[in-house]
């Protein structure tokens, strides 16, 4: 792989984080935020920057976690990822905040779970990296299960529905999707010239509607 520095941004989930690819090797900055902040992301972006003795212009291209999950997170880092690609001329790429789930677990078989309020998820399956069920939003109750055995079931989906999702031998309910993992899976997609114009730089929602009315949440058992 050609070498390359690239920035990756993940903020899907309340853990953000944002890191630094430098010609295979990665630095990473994470908090977690439960009603996010769109302070902690810039000011952490440009002091991961000077820990690596970097300038943005010294930068390759921008990826982000592009979607499903938290609709106000999905802009933030498309919007981050827009702003400083266009000030830079610089390629953007969205990679799945699914996909990133299930690199970040390391685990050859993923069935990845992200909670999607308003009382459903978003899941997807992944073998070796590989998608092998394409991504969905429904209620915990009709989440698909993929064929075969050896699945490990991943993400906050688990935390918050475990006794109405699929029964899997392995669970790891603490596992976010990530922006080292972000960086990881962008950088051979980026030295293919798959990055494009800033103005690609947009979420991936899933859902249809990504907002309900009171009434809405709570006729699907939400909170108000």
């Amino acid at each position: 792989m050609q070498a390359m520095r690239l920035l990756a941004l993940e903020t899907a989930t309340h853990r953000l984080s944002v890191a630094l690819w430098l010609d295979g090797r990665v630095i990473e900055r994470f908090a977690e935020l439960p009603n996010g902040s769109s302070e902690w992301l810039l000011p952490n972006v440009h002091s991961l920057l000077a820990e690596a003795d970097i300038s943005l212009t010294a930068l390759d291209g921008i990826a982000f976690g592009a979607g499903p999950g938290s609709f106000t997170g999905l802009r933030l880092a498309a919007g981050c990822a827009q702003g400083l690609a266009y000030g830079l001329d610089l390629p953007v790429l969205g990679i799945s905040t699914l996909e990133a789930l299930a690199f970040a677990s390391g685990e050859p078989r993923v069935y990845a779970c992200l909670d999607a309020r308003m009382n459903e998820v978003y899941v997807a399956a992944f073998e070796n990296g590989v998608e092998v069920m394409t991504p969905i939003v429904c209620p915990p109750e009709e989440a698909p299960v993929p064929e075969g055995a050896g699945w490990i079931a991943c993400g906050d989906g688990f935390a918050h529905y475990a006794n109405r999702l699929p029964r899997f031998e392995r669970v790891r309910p603490e596992l976010r999707p990530t922006a080292a993992a972000v960086a990881a899976l962008a950088a051979p997609r980026f030295t293919r010239g798959e990055g494009g114009p800033a103005i690609e730089a947009q979420p991936v929602y899933v859902r249809d509607k990504v907002a309900l009315t009171t009434a809405e949440r709570l006729e699907r058992g939400g909170r108000k």
